[in-house]
Order: C-alpha cells, then structure tokens, then sequence
C-alpha cells in the first residue's frame, strides 16, 4: 500500500509541477503584455494608464512567490521574472513622475 501512495505523491507532484510551470509562463506573457500596455499609453493612444492590470500582475507574483512546492530551477525562473517586473516598474514610475503624474 506504501508504494501505491509513493507513486500516486509523485504522479500528483508531476502535474503540480507541470502546472507551475504552465504558471510560470503565463505570468511571463502577463509581464510583456503590461509593458506593451504601458508603451502604447507612453506614446499617447490611450488616456488612462494600465494600473488595474499591474495591480492584478502584482497579486498574480505575490500568489506565486507564496508557493513552496516549486523546484530549484522554477523558484529561479520565477527570481528572474520579478527581477524584470521589478526593474519595469521602476521605469514606469520615473516616467509617469517625469511626465507629472504619481503611480501609486
């Protein structure tokens, strides 16, 4: 009964992982898309700038960060991600203080 429960954990522990991984991807697609929102607002085609879809991105990282069943190499894919977005936020922050408006 012990080695029926040991491959059920690693089969139930594949599919965690193949769908971190599947989250992982799509938080990075959630990432180039913010910034392409925030470059076409920069350029002037829209009014209102994307803080909405950031603050979801925002929570999206934070539930991701939270999950301590991730491998080494996922933990460091997701590393890699928030350093982006980190680095993305901080433009847009100098930016939109350039431009005289204040990003929360």
């Amino acid at each position: 009964m012990a080695i029926g429960n040991k491959l059920y954990q690693n089969s139930k522990s594949k599919q965690d992982q193949i769908e971190t991984d599947q989250k992982l991807s799509r938080l990075e697609d959630d990432i180039r898309k913010l910034k392409i929102d925030f470059d076409i607002y920069f350029n002037g085609a829209t009014k209102r700038a994307p803080l909405e879809a950031r603050a979801r991105l925002e929570a999206s990282i934070k539930r991701m960060s939270d999950n301590r069943n991730m491998t080494f190499a996922q933990r460091y894919y997701l590393n890699t991600l928030v350093g982006r977005f980190t680095s993305y936020r901080e433009l847009w922050r100098r930016t939109l203080r350039a431009k005289g408006e204040e990003l929360t």
